[in-house]
């Protein structure tokens, strides 16, 4: 099977992933076919016909790994199995044929930074300071008056360190207290990971999204990190909420070593037909300049992406600053854009200022994402105009929400289960009697089954775009201009070969004018899915949150 799958991934397109479409699944919400309320694989390959649909070009799975579970399978207790509430490995590799039967790729995560702390490896660690793997995991002794070696926090609340009493040392963890950090420092710790990496090549996998990929390495002298002021502004995570932000975190991650490291994962890949990487980068302030250094050269990520179009702002200045920031700064690199994920509340409850404009604002989003310079990552639900759940403190399962409840109330409003029919008991995503997320009645009237007897629907809006974006290479991978403009509007240029595209958003909610630069001559404009604009005499007369695109 591992075979047959490889050969049929193997292409000719060794960068494919350029200018690539990537779904997002979050497998434990996307459809369940065992009535226990939990999604599982085969769900995900019953649906793969409706991704396929979306004209997308590969899907990103979160974690599936043998897991407890207390971080939703981030916390990996065996890295090269399925967890049993989503299936096999049978399944897996079913999966993974028909994917590949539909034109997809597949890209898993992999969450190497840490592990459970029931995985075998630190069940082992914790024994001793002698046995085998001793040095596998971050230990250190405590100060003279017992507490923590240094003041490094937890992204999920309180210290960064946990005391543990048979070692007599505490152990880091960047996240839960049940998610030990790796000691990537230790040559064998890295040997180990690449070959659960190599597991999975060898199953056909196209390639690995990398979650918290600048969280490898720790400062080998346990240096305390020195306090910051944090702009959360364009901030993925309500970070003004949480301590952690308190700090310049200098030392507890984003270490030189980790360049060494990705070059090593790389070459794996390189070994392989057509793989492809995409790192999660979550550096604060300094995130764009860490993807460039990932990403610039051949030698390390294919792609990575950051928070900087996750949080609140939808403006066209923010979003002209972050892209110019990635055009100086990435030379030869590659960044992937997403305005939505898992980890994040849902783009359109964060853009609209009127429930009115959740359609318009849902479909402009997608018009802007697909015609920016990258490639893109788009999450399950966005293609509905999903809004973020209202849940009750009750109905929370993130370990993240429960611990800051009330002032944030946690990534499960952007998890619930996906929406198939509209008139089946819990929108035809279980036959079921519950689900482990309540499903909105609000997101039940938006399902895919409603919205595809609608020319105009939101659904009906995400094909065309992505088709009106395969149709002119410009958009895939061609090179991006900014217009001066003393209007809030986004002005550039996709130019590639022969064909250059002008665009101009308005994503303001009051009509605006954009008189076309006296150098471009005669334009011709394009009618864009959803949007149509009027030119007169070198004017562009821009509706609320509207675009305008033409050949110039």
């Amino acid at each position: 099977m591992a075979t047959e799958v490889q050969n049929k991934a193997a292409g000719a397109d060794a960068d494919w992933w350029r200018g690539a479409v990537i779904y997002q699944i979050y497998p434990r919400s996307f459809q369940d076919t065992t009535g226990d309320g939990l999604g599982d694989i085969k769900g995900i390959t019953q649906r793969l016909p409706h991704v396929a649909s979306l004209g997308v070009d590969a899907i990103w799975l979160s974690p599936f790994f043998t897991s407890p579970m207390a971080d939703m399978g981030y916390d990996v207790s065996d890295y090269c199995n399925v967890d049993p509430m989503f299936g096999t490995l049978a399944d897996f590799d079913e999966m993974m044929v028909e994917a590949h039967r539909l034109g997809l790729k597949v890209i898993i995560d992999q969450v190497i930074s840490h592990t459970s702390d029931r995985h075998p490896w630190f069940i082992e660690s914790r024994t001793s300071r002698t046995n085998p793997k001793a040095d596998w995991f971050v230990w250190a002794d405590p100060k003279p008056d017992g507490t923590a070696p240094t003041n490094w926090l937890s992204i999920f609340g309180g210290p960064g360190w946990e005391w543990d009493g048979v070692r007599k040392q505490y152990y880091m963890h960047n996240f839960l207290i049940s998610q030990p950090d790796l000691n990537f420092h230790n040559p064998d710790v890295q040997d180990a990971m690449l070959d659960t990496v190599k597991f999975w090549l060898e199953r056909g996998v196209d390639g690995f999204r990398l979650d918290t990929v600048n969280y490898y390495f720790h400062d080998k002298q346990l240096r305390n990190n020195p306090p910051m002021v944090y702009d959360t502004d364009g901030a993925g995570m309500e970070t003004d909420t949480n301590p952690y932000s308190m700090q310049n975190h200098l030392y507890d991650k984003t270490q030189p070593e980790n360049i060494g490291f990705l070059k090593r994962f790389r070459a794996l890949l390189d070994s392989y037909d057509d793989r492809a990487s995409v790192g999660e980068v979550g550096d604060g302030p300094r995130s764009l300049n860490t993807l460039a250094l990932y990403t610039t050269g051949n030698d390390k990520l294919h792609m990575c992406y950051t928070f900087d179009l996750l949080g609140p702002a939808f403006s066209a200045s923010y979003i002209r600053k972050v892209m110019q920031t990635v055009l100086d700064t990435v030379v030869n690199g590659w960044v992937c854009w997403a305005f939505s994920n898992h980890d994040v509340v849902r783009h359109v409850t964060r853009f609209i200022e009127d429930p009115a404009e959740q359609d318009r604002v849902a479909k402009l989003s997608a018009s802007l994402i697909s015609v920016l310079r990258g490639s893109i990552c788009l999450y399950q639900g966005e293609e509905l105009g999903l809004t973020e759940a209202e849940l009750s403190f009750e109905d929370l399962r993130d370990p993240y929400g429960i611990r800051f409840w009330p002032a944030f109330k946690g990534r499960d409003g952007c998890r619930t289960p996906m929406v198939w029919d509209s008139k089946a008991p819990h929108a035809g995503f279980t036959e079921g009697a519950t689900t482990w997320l309540p499903v909105p009645t609000e997101h039940a009237a938006r399902a895919v089954d409603a919205q595809e007897k609608l020319a105009d629907s939101v659904l009906a809006h995400y094909r065309a775009t992505f088709a009106f974006r395969k149709s002119h290479p410009a958009l895939v991978d061609g090179d991006m201009t900014f217009i001066e403009t003393n209007q809030d509007l986004l002005a550039f240029v996709r130019e590639k070969g022969g064909e250059k595209l002008l665009f101009v958003f308005n994503l303001t909610r009051e009509p605006q004018k954009f008189t076309l630069p006296s150098r471009f001559g005669s334009v011709m404009p394009v009618d864009m899915p959803g949007f149509v604009s009027k030119l007169e005499n070198g004017v562009v007369a821009l509706d609320t949150v509207d675009v305008f695109c033409a050949r110039v």
